[in-house]
């Protein structure tokens, strides 16, 4: 959609530059999120920080792994340039695992840390839609609904920015949850219910989908089991009231 931003005879990567402000944001949300819940904010700093630099340098050398042979001739192209040639998923569990020795070297509470991370996720999740929007490798199904997005001449579903209003929704239950009394954990698995159940829908929108052999879409399925976990554990952390209290 918007590649590049000019600036004069300069022309700067969309992507990079909103990567690299959305991990400034999500590090920032980290850290006020913490203070907001009233908790340790330089360990929850320093957690975002740790599973950031891991996930990134995991996404950059899974990257190369998978496309070793563009690589074993210039080593230099590991490490330059890096506005480009990430595998996002390999670096997403990187990050979660990073975050998680962490957490347990740190012995800080898995569920009210958890609570305070969740902006700062959803956010990180949030940049990486609105990436994919303005690079424009992401490709919404053929729409003639008013706000489609042209696309090479083709009008399209705007599923990138569907997943941003998504990703908002969900961050503004955290926001009012968070003024509320609560219970360790809600906070957390309340946003993941939301924000899982917003891209169960808004993936069928996807041109590009991942698919089984059947043709269901791979990230539905997973996006449909997180939605089902996270409401089971709701229903444990805060169980519906019984006839007898």
């Amino acid at each position: 959609m918007f590649p590049t931003l000019n600036i004069g005879p300069l022309a700067f990567p969309t992507t990079g530059l909103v990567i690299i402000f959305g991990a400034y944001l999500c590090l920032t949300l980290a850290e006020k999120s913490a203070i907001r819940l009233r908790q340790n904010h330089i360990a929850l700093y320093s957690l975002a920080t740790t599973g950031l630099v891991a996930g990134f340098v995991g996404a950059r050398l899974a990257f190369v792994i998978e496309y070793w042979a563009a690589f074993q001739e210039n080593l230099l192209g590991i490490v330059w340039p890096l506005n480009t040639g990430y595998n996002t998923w390999v670096g997403l569990l990187i990050s979660v695992a990073a975050m998680f020795f962490y957490g347990r070297f740190k012995q800080l509470p898995p569920a009210q840390t958890l609570d305070a991370l969740a902006p700062a996720l959803i956010t990180g999740l949030m940049v990486v839609s609105l990436a994919d929007f303005l690079g424009g490798p992401g490709l919404g199904t053929l729409t003639s609904v008013p706000w489609g997005i042209p696309q090479f001449g083709i009008r399209r579903h705007a599923v990138q920015l569907y997943e941003l209003i998504t990703g908002a929704s969900a961050l503004l239950l955290w926001w009012q949850l968070s003024k509320q009394q609560r219970k360790a954990g809600q906070l957390f698995w309340g946003v993941t219910a939301v924000y899982s159940a917003g891209r169960l829908f808004f993936d069928a929108y996807r041109a590009d989908a991942w698919l089984t052999a059947n043709g269901y879409h791979i990230l539905q399925i997973i996006m449909l089991i997180i939605l089902l976990m996270s409401l089971f554990l709701l229903g444990l952390i805060n169980p519906f009231p019984t006839a007898d209290n």
